[in-house]
Order: C-alpha cells, then sequence, then structure tokens
C-alpha cells in the first residue's frame, strides 16, 4: 500500500506526464507515477538521516594518529538545478585524535549527505564538517570527482568532463600532508 506522500507525488508526475502531452492511463505508463514518486523518495531519503549519528554509533577509543583513508566511495545525487544525477567517488580521509569511527559509518555518511538535493561543492563541505565537527579529528580531507548529467545529456552536452572538488581541514592544510593524501588517492595498491 503506497504511503500518503507516494500518492501525492505520484499525483503530481500523472500531472507532469500529461504536460508533456503524453498519456498516463497508457499500458507502459500507468505505473510510472507511483515508481517516479517511490524512486524520488528513496534518491533524496538524506533529509531523513544524521550524519552525524550515524559516526557517533561507532566511535572507539583508539591511540592512532596517523592518517586513515577511505577511497573510491561511490556517490550518487541529484543537482539541485536540474535534478539530474551526478555519479561519481569520494576520497575521504582523517587524522585521529584519540578516536578512531567504523570505517563503514564514512561511506553511510556520504550517501546521507548525497541522497539530498546538492551541488558538488555544498556536499563535499557536508561531509568535511560533519566528520570534523563529530570526531574532532587533528584534520579531515575530503575530494569528490563526479560527472553531472546537467552537462552530460543537455546543456554544454560534454561527455566527458569531470568536476573535482576538494576541501581540508587541520594537518590537511600543511602540503606535505596534503601531498601524501593526493598520492594515496591516485595510485592503486590493491
Amino acid at each position: 500500500m503506497p504511503s500518503k506522500l507516494t500518492k501525492e507525488l505520484a499525483v503530481h508526475y500523472r500531472q507532469i506526464i500529461e504536460a508533456m502531452g503524453e498519456d498516463p492511463s497508457r499500458n507502459g505508463l500507468l505505473k510510472t507515477p507511483e515508481r517516479a514518486a517511490k524512486a524520488i523518495q528513496f534518491l533524496t531519503k538524506g533529509y531523513n538521516e544524521d550524519p552525524a549519528a550515524i559516526l557517533r554509533s561507532a566511535i572507539f577509543e583508539q591511540e592512532y594518529s596517523e592518517m586513515v583513508l577511505v577511497k573510491d566511495i561511490e556517490i550518487y545525487s541529484l543537482c539541485e538545478h536540474h535534478i539530474l544525477p551526478f555519479i561519481g567517488k569520494a576520497h575521504i580521509a582523517y587524522i585521529p585524535n584519540g578516536k578512531i569511527v567504523g570505517l563503514s559509518k564514512l561511506p553511510r555518511v556520504v550517501d546521507v549527505f548525497a541522497r539530498r538535493l546538492q551541488v558538488q561543492e555544498r556536499l563535499t563541505i557536508d561531509i568535511l564538517n560533519c566528520i570534523q565537527d563529530t570526531l574532532n579529528p587533528t584534520g579531515v580531507a575530503v575530494v569528490i570527482e563526479a560527472m553531472h548529467l546537467c552537462m552530460m545529456m543537455r546543456g554544454v552536452q560534454k561527455q566527458n568532463s569531470v568536476t573535482t572538488t576538494s576541501a581540508f581541514t587541520g594537518e590537511f592544510q600543511k602540503q606535505p600532508t596534503r601531498t601524501e593524501f593526493m598520492n594515496l588517492i591516485g595510485k592503486k595498491l590493491h
């Protein structure tokens, strides 16, 4: 049974389909408004999740003061300007300050922020600030590389363009640490 929100969104999708000149009662489109309503709810479920709580659920006391890096984290998000996907990878590192976090929590934080209407620049900063504010490490680094369908399918129509954003705090603002991070994300070690 569809939720109240799913039903409400489906009405709007049906209206959009009709406004485009298509027949929403056509066999192939009969269930499209409800499917689209469920899809948009899934793609924006990050509004209902707390990324800091995710991190806090797996913080452990540990004396470790070297870089912890999780790279090649898949990102699937929606551009807030056109509601078209952008897809790519995030690379996250932090230097613990007496506390580490369960490794799976970093990709989960990425997913929470990515599952909102976004711009890549804010997504980068949201991830960085959440980790910095929650773990209080001596530094955080976030680099995101993504391809934006709003640039590929419409507008400028450049199929091979990749946008890279980065943000750094603490120790990663120092050139040697930043260089080590950038070198590590560029190498295949496995």
